[in-house]
């Protein structure tokens, strides 16, 4: 940036690029739309006011914003490369994301990090990075990588890192584990550490803070969610394709502490970034609810600016990316345009093609390219012995990623667990992917609802082994088969039969393919689910995902076994507890 030449803009001694003339712009310090012009210079907006320029856009009283921020998010989860994913948020209006690439670290370590620092390079999207704090997430499971402080340290170079994303190990904190404690002593006070620490309470949440934790993103009750803020935790409100805290902690916000709190998507499909959106379809469905629009907004651009220390974006003022967007007015927050560093990049939802078909995408690294390491998959791993007829059951929850841990009979065949629909009783599997150790879960969930059929995918959180979940061993096995055989991704088998598959071949968890082609797939897929008996309230494939996560409560299952997640440890399918 040409600061001199931006003084002479601002100051009316020479014209500005581009002028968008007569907008009501959001100024974000205050809280309040101005009647105004925006001066553009080289990207930069250089002052508001009454300006020429160049070239003019007249916005005729329509209304301008900042670029929305989303505070949290991994861009794996959508299942595209960051160019797909730039594709998708962009013209909703999200232009900068403060991403976790925790999910392609579990797959592919360092090499995963540098993969998705060179593919973000050069993009219409600011995506600034938090590194993984946790690969893997616990002793608990077997990840393709271990990154320890060593790894870690030299990414803090560069300045698209800003910290230590978020810390999931609470235990290893609190009980001062010196693996956990070597990751918090490499930041310094310019950087900073997001948390995760559901249902944490009391001295135990003090003590998680006062180890630097600075944000949770995992409150699901208002009672969380004014924890954290008193212990000085900025809240950031997720709204994501499984886990929607949105209405439940809208309550929470006030016009005294809603400075310090933020949105974020987290975990979105791509179809639901496309049809509904990421942070603007927040602001929507917050203000719909009775948000003021000036606190809405404020979350959604300068709060997590200024948490985040992103001092070039999140208000529309001198000195500042033009990353703005234009609506037309304050209700269904889809922008008319979106501008990124003074370029219209997007038009009435749509990409401008001119700019993105010039954008080159990095080679995939052989670490990513091959990451489906394991044995030949057999029905014999598929078997589940049970010596009585109770056992312990994973117990869905509608709409969140905890999950019931439940102690009740189920059905047995010959001195076998098995899944019965009729009883909402599926069998799920996770097997080891990374490193071919043959390390194998078995066990049994309760309220997915599916009737016929499997569901297998590599997207198992945050290891990322191949899961299986189904009512029979055999489509269990077809499904898991063709995995093994494309290279990762997600498929579904019916009685014998492999009827759809999404290949991911970036680590099991990304495709190269378009944002559109990608959405248009995977929506295919889910009215299969769907048709297939999956319970409408469960996004199928992102709960399926979190089933693996054994540091989100109560119940979860691992490549080790059932896992009990406040007691961190295994434990056996019948043991009573």
């Amino acid at each position: 940036m040409d600061k001199k030449k931006l003084m002479q803009v601002a100051s009316g001694k020479v014209k500005a690029q581009l002028v968008l003339k007569n907008g009501n712009v959001f100024a974000g310090f205050t809280g309040k739309f101005l009647t105004t012009d925006i001066a553009i210079q080289d990207g930069y907006i250089a002052g508001l006011g009454n300006y020429q320029g160049e070239e003019e856009i007249d916005l005729q009283g329509q209304y301008i914003t900042p670029g929305f921020i989303d505070s949290h998010v991994h861009i794996e989860s959508s299942m595209l490369i960051p160019f797909g994913f730039a594709q998708a948020v962009v013209p909703k209006g999200t232009t900068t994301v403060v991403a976790d690439p925790h999910e392609i670290a579990n797959v592919g370590g360092e090499a995963g990090i540098q993969y998705m620092l060179d593919a973000s390079e050069n993009l219409p999207l600011q995506i600034k990075f938090m590194l993984p704090s946790c690969v893997p997430a616990t002793p608990l499971e077997d990840a393709g990588a271990v990154l320890g402080a060593k790894e870690l340290k030299p990414f803090l170079e560069d300045s698209r890192v800003l910290g230590l994303g978020e810390l999931m190990d609470v235990p290893g904190v609190l009980n001062e584990s010196d693996t956990v404690w070597e990751k918090l002593n490499i930041i310094d006070p310019h950087h900073f550490v997001d948390g995760h620490a559901p249902m944490l309470t009391g001295k135990e949440l003090m003590g998680y803070a006062a180890a630097g934790v600075d944000s949770d993103h995992e409150c699901v009750t208002v009672q969380e969610a004014e924890d954290r803020l008193a212990a000085g935790m900025y809240l950031m409100i997720r709204e994501g394709s499984a886990a929607h805290n949105l209405e439940a902690l809208l309550p929470v916000i006030t016009a005294a502490n809603s400075r310090f709190c933020c949105f974020c998507a987290d975990d979105r499909h791509p179809g639901d970034l496309m049809a509904e959106g990421g942070i603007n379809a927040m602001v929507r469905e917050a203000t719909k609810l009775g948000l003021p629009v000036e606190q809405a907004l404020q979350m959604a651009t300068v709060n997590p600016a200024t948490y985040f220390g992103i001092r070039d974006t999140g208000v529309i003022a001198p000195g500042r990316r033009a990353d703005l967007l234009v609506f037309s007015n304050l209700k269904g927050w889809e922008p008319k345009l979106v501008f990124t560093n003074g370029t219209l990049v997007a038009k009435e939802g749509q990409c401008l093609e001119q700019i993105w078909k010039q954008l080159p995408t990095p080679p995939v690294p052989e670490r990513l390219s091959k990451s489906m390491n394991l044995p030949e998959l057999t029905m014999d791993q598929l078997a589940l012995p049970i010596r009585g007829d109770k056992a312990n059951v994973i117990g869905l929850i509608p709409h969140q990623l905890l999950t019931r841990h439940l102690w009740q009979a189920v059905p047995v065949k010959e001195g076998q667990a098995v899944a019965d629909p009729q009883q909402d009783i599926l069998k799920l599997a996770v097997f080891e992917r990374h490193h071919n150790t043959g390390k194998r879960g078995l066990g049994l969930v309760k309220g997915f609802g599916l009737k016929q059929g499997a569901i297998a995918q590599t997207i198992g959180h945050d290891s990322h082994n191949l899961i299986v979940i189904g009512t029979n061993d055999e489509d269990m096995l077809m499904a898991a088969q063709s995995l093994q055989a494309c290279g990762g991704g997600i498929a579904i088998a019916v009685q014998g039969e492999v009827k759809e598959i999404l290949p991911l071949p970036v680590g099991g968890l990304m495709t190269d393919k378009s944002a559109t082609e990608t959405a248009k797939q995977t929506a295919k897929m889910e009215q299969l689910a769907y048709q297939l008996g999956v319970d409408p309230q469960y996004d199928p494939f992102l709960t399926l995902a979190f089933l693996s996560l054994p540091v989100i409560p109560e119940l979860k299952l691992s490549d080790r076994g059932l896992v009990k997640v406040l007691e961190g440890r295994i434990i056996g399918l019948e043991e009573e507890t």
